[in-house]
């Protein structure tokens, strides 16, 4: 909540009409001399002795001047007064508001505000606006914590709105370290928002963030870093979510080329060489050379730089170059004996292959060819590779068919599995702004 809800309180006051001169008894029309009965004063008055204290014109040139002494001095004296009506201590509590904003008194700002939304002479419309006002306060000025919670309550209570203000009660809970509180409260709205169909709030997802930081758990932080990716995903989002990923305790470092292939779809202008180095020693080893290759190619397109990895880059660089030549040459040859293998997995890989190659259709139909003749080590691998591949070549919905029994298991496949169907699913991937 901004400090301009706060100063918007003078604006408030003129608003409805606060600023204006005060009634003084005596002073109604003058009726016609015929007239035998004097007319009654008006009900909302104030009575010539307190009016030359608070007269507008001597005590407005004290605020402009900054002589709040004497302007406090004047409204204890006319308070003093005996039998004030209600209406003169309206006045009055007006009057506190308006010296607690020219001096930054907030506790007098407070006090005022109070007294007139008690008084009962405000319209409902105008005692939520002075309620909110003092939640405002205490939040953004006083920084009292478990106040704002009881005014913000207050309003929704009084209102009936109990969304405007729910964020900052959220907010005040994490902000006074109620991190339990904070965290129960977040989820809520966030389950809240899914099951009517909308989007969590952003300020939420970061402050579910945010208390996973506090109370370093890890696991909190990266539910809300995915909720972020998923509703409002940027390369930002999804490069920390893909990090974070990485070091779960669930995580298995068997999907690290997995993990590096969605990196390198979801966030390209976030890979750095040696993500693509990684990528390219990882794709050699599983005999994915051609996109071994082309990664080498992204990540360092003018050639190797010299340093202490040189040599090892080169070799990575050479083993890709010379495998992708020998698939642009012989990759076909290789069906027969992957069809005639009693375990599929030959098919899925090469399948893969040409899938890198651009070779969509050709690829996905060898890769369900190995899946359906079965997969000995680790076949819902196989799977997440199908599914993917068929996400690469645009074919969402049967991607999604493949994906999403694998989502909902509880190993650590589920995890890639969820990214792609939300990378497909989800708004599409904001590019970082430029620094």
């Amino acid at each position: 909540m901004s400090h301009s809800r706060f100063a918007r309180i003078s604006l408030l006051l003129a608003a409805i009409g606060l600023n204006a001169v005060p009634a003084i008894v005596g002073m109604a029309p003058v009726q016609a001399a015929e007239e035998k009965k004097a007319p009654e004063a008006p009900k909302d008055t104030v009575r010539p002795e307190i009016y030359k204290l608070i007269d507008p014109a001597q005590t407005k040139p004290l605020l402009d001047a900054k002589n709040y002494t004497e302007y406090q001095s004047r409204i204890d004296q006319a308070a003093a007064t005996p039998n004030l009506t209600p209406y003169e201590d309206f006045v009055l509590n007006q009057m506190r508001v308006q010296l607690g904003q020219a001096s930054g008194n907030q506790e007098l700002t407070i006090k005022g505000l109070t007294a007139m939304i008690e008084s009962g002479r405000l319209p409902q419309e105008n005692k939520l606006r002075f309620i909110d006002a003092i939640a405002g306060i205490y939040y953004s000025n006083l920084k009292d914590y478990d106040n704002a919670i009881k005014w913000f309550e207050r309003y929704g209570a009084e209102s009936g709105d109990k969304v405007k203000q729910r964020p900052y009660i959220v907010r005040s809970y994490f902000l006074k370290n109620d991190f339990a509180t904070a965290k129960t409260e977040a989820l809520k709205d966030i389950e809240a928002a899914k099951a009517a169909g909308t989007s969590p709030s952003k300020d939420t997802l970061n402050l579910l963030g945010n208390v996973g930081i506090k109370t370093k758990d890890n696991e909190l932080y990266l539910q809300a870093v995915e909720e972020l990716a998923r509703y409002y995903p940027t390369e930002d989002y999804w490069n920390d979510l893909l990090n974070r990923t990485r070091g779960k305790k669930t995580y298995n470092n068997r999907l690290d080329l997995d993990l590096v292939r969605l990196k390198a779809v979801t966030v390209p202008s976030k890979m750095e060489p040696e993500d693509y180095a990684e990528q390219a020693e990882l794709a050699n080893l599983g005999g994915f050379f051609t996109e071994a290759k082309i990664a080498m190619d992204k990540g360092y397109p003018s050639g190797i730089p010299a340093g202490k990895d040189k040599a090892a880059l080169e070799k990575i660089k050479a083993t890709a170059n010379k495998g992708a030549a020998d698939d642009a040459k012989n990759i076909d040859s290789g069906i027969p004996a992957a069809q005639k293998s009693k375990d599929g997995v030959g098919l899925v890989n090469l399948g893969y292959n040409y899938v890198t190659l651009g070779q969509y259709d050709k690829g996905i139909d060898l890769m369900k060819q190995g899946i359906a003749k079965g997969v000995s080590k680790n076949p819902e691998d196989a799977k997440l590779r199908l599914g993917y591949a068929l996400a690469m070549a645009g074919k969402k919905d049967e991607s999604l068919e493949v994906l999403k029994p694998l989502a909902a298991s509880n190993d650590p496949r589920a995890d890639l599995a969820r990214y792609w169907i939300m990378y497909q699913s989800g708004p599409k991937i904001a590019a970082p702004e430029a620094k």
